[in-house]
């Protein structure tokens, strides 16, 4: 297939960048053996604005993506975050390549009211639309035109080279790295659990509590450093959400914690993640694996060995091919399996 994909593909950070699940995609598209154009909206409008002034070139980028449209003659466009290119020019995405099926990827959650509002927007105009909550949540976009899928976080054997569930010599017992503070109060939970555990463990904060945060190889080298990891969304409860640190951690070999609210042991294997209820379970937790290294051990190899076998890129990027152009699915994915091939519920 020939497929263009609109996302932010951080150009502009040379190399400073965040951990992308839009990058894995595009990963496993090549793998899959697909033809892959990718066109970076934010770093477009920069380029293509007077002094750079992003927000100057919006309407060029959007005349942009048109003339690669035109050229390119893709099967398939996936506009993943991608706010700059408006509803307008995936219309007239669709009246130079009527033949094209366009698909929406939403990582963002649902507790956030400004990407409810997206997810209805761009289903308006695509064909398929996935988003990172299970598909039970995603009822109230149904009838709005697009079909309707949940799509994980996925593992990239070349991001995800780590496996510490082999390892006992790493110095960081317990990790958490985030510096967002918008629709969440994780922080007050993690800042009580750093003061329960200062003189028993290692527990690195990056981004918060005075530790600055960190990116690109500087985020791998404590990832590289660490044996177990609080996977904490801003919110729990929604079902099969979860940010991308759940990859990150799993993919790695890292031991995780993560609230059982979103009920993700109907996804992943038994001993794999470690639930909790509230703050008194998790603490106990913490130390229960902190001071059963072995057992430590072996749920996270169990976890790396399940993402990496079922919930990596190629697999991710042929169920969204699939998925969008009504393709019967190749294989029996782990996260679909409570859906029909046009995303309906069973």
């Amino acid at each position: 297939m020939r497929v263009l994909h609109i996302a932010y593909q951080q150009l502009r950070r040379y190399g400073q960048t965040r951990v992308s699940w839009a990058q894995k995609l595009s990963f496993g598209l090549i793998k899959n053996d697909h033809y892959l154009q990718t066109f970076s909206d934010r770093d477009i409008a920069a380029f293509e604005a007077p002094l750079g002034i992003r927000d100057l070139g919006v309407g060029k980028a959007n005349k942009r993506l048109l003339e690669m449209v035109d050229a390119m003659e893709p099967d398939l466009v996936i506009a993943g975050h991608c706010d700059m290119i408006s509803n307008d020019t995936l219309r007239e995405v669709k009246k130079l390549a009527p033949n094209c099926f366009i698909a929406h990827c939403n990582n963002d959650p649902l507790f956030v009211p400004s990407n409810v509002e997206r997810i209805a927007s761009r289903a308006s105009v695509s064909d398929a639309v996935f988003v990172s909550t299970g598909r039970r949540e995603l009822k109230q976009f149904e009838g709005i035109g697009a079909r309707l899928y949940h799509m994980p976080n996925p593992v990239e054997a070349s991001v995800e080279v780590l496996d510490n569930s082999q390892k006992t010599d790493l110095p960081i017992d317990l990790l958490f790295c985030s510096n967002a503070t918008k629709f969440t109060q994780r922080l007050e939970m993690v800042g009580r659990i750093k003061e329960a555990v200062k003189d028993q463990m290692n527990f690195k904060t990056y981004g918060s509590f005075g530790e600055a945060p960190v990116w690109g190889r500087d985020y791998d080298r404590a990832l590289a450093e660490t044996k177990m990891g609080l996977n904490l969304n801003r919110q729990e409860g929604d079902y099969w959400y979860s940010s991308a640190r759940m990859a990150q951690l799993a993919g790695n070999g890292i031991l995780q914690f993560t609230h059982s609210g979103p009920r993700f042991d109907e996804l992943l294997p038994e001993e794999s993640a470690v639930y909790f209820n509230d703050e008194d379970d998790l603490l106990a937790k913490i130390r229960e694996f902190h001071f059963d290294d072995a057992k430590r051990q072996h749920w996270a190899s169990r976890a790396r060995q399940f993402y990496h076998q079922e919930m990596n890129s190629r697999l991710y990027a042929q169920y969204i091919v699939e998925a969008s152009m009504g393709i019967p699915f190749s294989h029996d994915y782990v996260w679909a399996r409570d859906i029909h091939l046009d995303g309906s519920m069973k």
